[in-house]
């Protein structure tokens, strides 16, 4: 229709006005007092009131009717009130009496126009008291409309907060009940499963209850057969042990007889005749006693003695035997020709003058360089009466400080124990750390051993404490010297280096220390003299064992390994020593004990008769240490030496080397045989060079 046609049409215009473009927000309605204020204030005028009063309401009145003129009048004069007269700032300069614009006139024309002036302008303002009226009016009814409209909107949001409030409890209590549902559905299937499993415990329990009494009845009879087989296992270990030691003393009984026939053979053929007939007999003997010796180590390390070992010592023994009635047939022999001799002899003085005598011829002798085939077994009597002079002053040194040590007095015991600590500790701090404490441990031994004061455990220690304390201090210094020779030299080798040229340099200052360091070395290594004591007649065989240097303890004799490895640590010492020099002491006179002791040791155990085991490992001991020093000082002499080893002495070591002991002599071999090769033996491991003493 043209009427909704036009209506779209004036909606449309009214929306793309001014006012229809304006913007409302709805927010402006909750800000509560601050929006309202504007309603209740009391309206005002625009400024341009005035000027529409006096220009426009003019014309429209000029069109009204007498009648619509009083009414307008009436209308106007009852809104007409003091308080809501506008003040239009044209009509103000208009009535101003003082406005420079009004024209000036008489009195009577000036009255006169004033009053015909004056009245239409009254008209005027009553039109404008009406338009201002209407306007108050409206702005009225529309702030009573906001006022409704902005009440019934509080209310309705109240309304809706209510709901909502109300809505978000209930959905809380929902919540909450699902919630609880679902806690008690969990608690419900916890303890469900919380039984479930309960029950299978329960029954794996009793399953494995039934494994146990199961596998119970099994252990328990397995333990009977055990201890069946136990026992009868005891029972024959019993009966070997019974027969082991039935064997053992039927050994040791066998080798005192055999000590006892060698003994008899090496007094036997006392004669110098029959020394040179009988030697290879005492050698054998010797060779004879050495693998009974040998036998009985390996029986004390593996246990017992076998049939077999018992046999071999029966089958020596009796060669034993029929080598001391050789030994006898040859001195019976020898009796019966020199019997004979005799008789010759005075038959022949009886046939010929007195005066006359017949001279005996003198024996020829042996080309120069001919070695003798027949090997001594006896140390040579120089150098036995060498050792027992060193033992000899052993045993005073002993006597001299008996004082000391048999003393009760406690002031005595305790400066006995400083002493003690004071010799034996700076010894055991030797070490290859530095040149510079090596020097403060040797002057430190060295102030002891002067009488000057050092200090041990805190404390000020002097040999002059006690009169007997400077025989006590050596003898202690020169036993832990040989002590670290047979436990720290024997657990690492490079240690028997800075321990010796201490060692050394204290035996040049102090040579009493030397000799008692050899009576300690001698009595603990009887190779190192080179001596081989022999089984006397009466000696307990642990008292013999102890003079071969090994450690009896409880009636148990160490084991070979630990036996060698301590020969080996006190020989390895004695070859560091006898090459080394204190640096730091005067080089005008000879070394207290040097090279010429070590080519002297080294000649007389080529003299003597090997022993299995122990001269192998003692001689690779002594060339791997002292070789190289030996090979500058002697050089063509010492490489004969090797030479007269390798082709003479290695078959006779081999000889008498069991299968099970053919280490120590394979490694000599091989060390020989390799220096022969080189023709240079090499400076031994852990030589103190001339950048240790830097340090």
């Amino acid at each position: 229709m043209p009427s909704e046609r036009r209506c779209w049409e004036t909606l449309q215009a009214l929306r793309s006005s001014d006012k229809g473009r304006l913007c409302y927000h709805r927010d402006w309605l909750l800000r509560g007092e601050d929006v309202l204020e504007g309603c209740v204030s009391t309206p005002q005028l625009s400024s341009y009131a005035g000027w529409v009063v006096d220009h426009v309401l003019p014309h429209t009145q000029e069109n009204l009717s007498p009648s619509e003129m009083s009414a307008s009048s009436r209308s106007t004069s009852g809104l007409d009130q003091p308080s809501l007269a506008p003040k239009s700032p044209i009509r103000s300069l208009a009535f101003s009496p003082a406005s420079p614009g009004a024209p000036a006139a008489p009195d009577g024309t000036k009255g006169k126009h004033e009053s015909q002036h004056t009245e239409p302008m009254l008209l005027q303002s009553s039109r404008g008291i009406k338009v201002e009226g209407c306007i108050r009016m409206y702005e009225l009814v529309h702030r009573m409309r906001g006022t409704e409209g902005l009440r019934l909107w509080q209310e309705e949001q109240e309304r809706k907060v209510r709901a909502l409030s109300e809505m978000a409890s209930e959905q809380l209590k929902r919540f909450d009940e699902r919630k609880e549902l679902k806690h008690h559905k969990e608690f419900q299937d916890l303890r469900e499963m919380m039984e479930k499993s309960s029950r299978e415990a329960l029954g794996q329990q009793e399953k494995l209850r039934a494994e146990h009494r199961h596998r119970a009845k099994i252990l328990n009879l397995k333990l009977w057969e055990a201890e069946q087989q136990r026992l009868k296992q005891e029972e024959q270990e019993r009966l070997r042990r019974e027969e082991g030691q039935a064997r053992l003393r039927s050994l040791y009984a066998l080798q005192e007889e055999l000590l006892h026939l060698s003994q008899q053979l090496d007094s036997a053929g006392q004669h110098r005749d029959l020394q040179v007939a009988l030697l290879a007999l005492r050698s054998r003997g010797n060779q004879l006693c050495g693998l009974i010796s040998g036998i009985i180590r390996t029986t004390s390390e593996n246990g017992f003695p076998t049939a077999e070992d018992q046999a071999v010592a029966e089958r020596a023994l009796q060669e034993m035997r029929e080598l001391l009635a050789d030994a006898r047939a040859c001195e019976d022999k020898r009796r019966q020709e020199e019997e004979e001799a005799q008789v010759k002899r005075q038959e022949s003085q009886l046939q010929q003058r007195p005066e006359v005598r017949k001279e005996c011829p003198a024996p020829s002798p042996r080309p120069a360089g001919k070695r003798n085939e027949d090997l001594q077994v006896k140390v040579q009597d120089s150098t036995m009466q060498w050792y027992q002079q060193l033992q000899e002053a052993s045993r005073q040194c002993v006597l001299a400080f008996e004082g000391l040590t048999s003393s009760k007095d406690s002031q005595v015991k305790k400066i006995k124990m400083d002493l003690q600590k004071a010799a034996t500790i700076p010894v055991s701090q030797i070490s290859t750390i530095a040149g510079s404490k090596l020097k403060e441990i040797f002057d430190k031994i060295h102030n002891l051993l002067s009488g000057k004061p050092v200090q041990s455990g805190g404390r000020s220690v002097s040999v002059t404490l006690n009169p007997q304390g400077l025989d006590f201090v050596q003898y202690k210094l020169a036993e832990k010297f040989v002590r670290q020779g047979e436990e720290e030299v024997a657990s690492h080798h490079e240690a028997a280096f800075p321990i010796a040229v201490v060692a050394s340099g204290i035996w040049e200052l102090h040579p009493r220390v030397g000799d008692l360091i050899l009576a300690h070395l001698h009595k603990n290594c009887p190779y190192s003299v080179p001596f081989y004591p022999a089984f006397r007649e009466g000696m307990a065989l642990e008292d013999y064992q102890r003079m071969l240097g090994y450690q009896v303890k409880d009636s148990k004799v160490e084991q070979q390994d630990n036996f060698l490895k301590r020969m080996s640590g006190m020989m390895r010492l004695y070859a560091a020593i006898i090459q080394l020099r204190w640096p730091y002491g005067t080089r005008q006179e000879v070394h207290p004990h040097g090279l010429n002791h070590g080519w002297r040791w080294l000649a007389q155990i080529l003299n003597m008769e090997p022993l299995s085991d122990v001269t192998a490992t003692l001689l690779f001991d002594f060339l791997e240490v002292c070789g190289n020093a030996l090979m500058k000082q002697y050089q063509a002499q010492f490489w004969k030496m090797m030479l007269l080893i390798k082709e003479d002495y290695f078959p006779r070591i081999e000889a008498i080397t069991s299968s099970g002991q053919m280490g120590s002599f394979i490694r000599l071999k091989q060390f020989l045989e390799k220096c022969l090769q080189r023709k240079e033996i090499p400076v031994p491991k852990g030589f103190l060079t001339s950048s240790f003493w830097r340090s």
